[in-house]
């Protein structure tokens, strides 16, 4: 059986070659070569992410004068934004990697970045939920809302899980009034409940109980005091709208694990981490602050499985100490050089035409010399 394959007519195969190999070069230069470019809202960026190093530096500072150890093995970079493993304000278990990962100003621009693909624009209204956990990427979250100038109204769990802002004396909500006298932020949280099981501290010492009670207090936060779980997501709905009066609420911030804001740790899971435009497209739903936000077509950005964010955005894992300002691909991303790659195509381009017009050339000259061997007249024999 013969072969039957294609090839163009009148193009030798060393030009076909030719034409591969100035692909192939081509392919091969782009990808050697790439450009750094700067991301969206760069400037931006920036300044947040500072503005969050203003505020870890602030709290260190705070635990140093007041004497507050710093744990060694749990914090070995010395960054005073991760607590100890238990105390009688801790509610739950908690990772180290994932507390260490998220002593990262850097995390302040994936804020941005999340608010801004979410449309949130200078001005808006967006709600917040955070606890004691992370207090880290609470100061990072603040950061960005300032930065970007919106209006927050922020709920908070005042007690923290195994690594956290658990120390006593201490607590994210103390935190929060700490960076506002300090000029770091103009805003702080507007009611808090105790957090943990069922949203009103399940579980923990009376003790326990007694040290969060005074902290919201102290810190004159109203205190929502729910019977039960759906009960506080229901209070923390009414305390939301009721602070938003006419202004419609743009985006809802989670940040950790507060239950009634993720619904315990099925709930937890059932969004994707990072933002979220629709509720989950399950039956069965875990009721939460989150899941009736998202019913009400708000975004959703969800701060969980920090490690995962990390990766995606270039951030380090576990760092030692706290990373430098600007790293990460949520800064400046290796992209294609676009001038590189529109060469490429020229020079194939170029390539292909002198080839084809060589080509007609040559059928033209074989036409000419066609036509004059017919027109000749036929010697006499």
């Amino acid at each position: 059986m013969k072969r039957v394959y294609w090839r163009p007519p009148g193009v030798s195969r060393g030009a076909l070659a030719l034409i591969a190999v100035v692909a192939v070069a081509a392919l091969v230069a782009v990808e050697a070569f790439p450009v750094k470019r700067k991301q969206h809202h760069y400037s931006e960026k920036i300044a947040a992410a500072k503005l969050a190093l203003r505020a870890f530096t602030a709290i260190k500072a705070e635990k140093v004068r007041r004497g507050i150890p710093i744990d060694p093995e749990g914090d070995p970079g010395k960054t005073g934004i991760i607590g100890q493993p238990l105390s009688t304000v801790t509610s739950n278990t908690g990772y180290i990697t994932a507390k260490r990962t998220s002593v990262n100003p850097n995390f302040a621009a994936v804020l941005v970045q999340l608010l801004e693909t979410a449309k949130v624009k200078e001005g808006d209204t967006v709600a917040v939920g955070v606890s004691g956990s992370f207090p880290a990427l609470n100061a990072c979250t603040f950061a960005a809302i300032q930065t970007l100038k919106l209006h927050p109204l922020v709920i908070a769990s005042a007690s923290a899980s195994e690594w956290g802002a658990n120390n006593p004396e201490l607590l994210w909500i103390d935190m929060e009034h700490l960076l506002v006298r300090k000029q770091v932020f103009g805003f702080h949280s507007i009611a808090a409940s105790r957090g943990g099981i069922d949203d009103r501290g399940f579980g923990m010492s009376k003790e326990g109980r007694r040290i969060i009670d005074a902290a919201i207090e102290r810190n004159q936060l109203e205190m929502i005091e729910p019977h039960s779980l759906v009960d506080s997501i229901d209070k923390r709905m009414q305390i939301y709208d009721a602070a938003a009066g006419e202004r419609p609420i743009k985006a809802y911030i989670n940040v950790g694990g507060g239950t009634a804001s993720v619904g315990t740790h099925v709930g937890k899971k059932e969004f994707r981490r990072g933002l979220n435009l629709e509720p989950p497209h399950k039956s069965g739903l875990v009721d939460s602050v989150m899941l009736r936000f998202s019913e009400r077509d708000v975004p959703v950005i969800h701060l969980t499985g920090i490690a995962g964010i990390a990766r995606k955005y270039g951030l380090s894992i576990v760092p030692e100490g706290i990373p430098p300002i600007g790293e990460g691909n949520v800064f400046v991303k290796a992209e294609y050089n676009r001038w590189l790659a529109g060469g490429g195509l020229l020079l194939i381009f170029l390539v292909m035409l002198a080839f084809i017009r060589m080509d007609l050339g040559l059928r033209i000259l074989r036409g000419g010399h066609r036509k004059q061997s017919a027109t000749q007249p036929q010697q006499m024999i």
